[in-house]
């Protein structure tokens, strides 16, 4: 049995071709997927999306970047119990860490092994 079938996921992202990426890929799953150019934007569709499974967040994006996301995703009672795995393409020594510090259930580095992210996503996912 698939248990990520018609789970929602939000990924934030503002590179399209890194949404489209994973995009494609996780819809292998049957995995919905929601897309957010910013952090700003992450927010007002978590208002209106109630179910969203899992988030996958950039952490370097214009307008709202992925720490100031995480601030306030952490301040929400309803929206802190979503999974948010950071993702960034700075994969520097710390940047685990300081993600984790800052928020986020997980981490991973651009680019993204597919296989490691479904390990993460399924660790998260209930």
């Amino acid at each position: 049995m698939n248990k990520l079938k018609k789970k929602k996921v939000l990924i934030v992202d503002d590179e399209e071709r890194n949404t489209f990426a994973l995009k494609s890929y996780l819809e292998t799953f049957e995995m919905i997927i929601i897309e957010a150019r910013n952090g700003e934007d992450a927010i007002q569709i978590l208002k209106r999306e109630t179910d969203v499974a899992i988030i996958l967040l950039d952490m370097m994006m214009p307008v709202m970047d992925g720490y100031e996301t995480l601030s306030f995703l952490k301040a929400n009672d309803l929206l802190k119990r979503i999974p948010v795995i950071a993702v960034t393409a700075r994969a520097m020594k710390g940047d685990k860490e300081k993600c984790i510090e800052s928020g986020a259930w997980d981490y991973v580095s651009k680019p993204i092994d597919l296989a490691s992210l479904m390990d993460i996503i399924n660790k998260w996912i209930l």
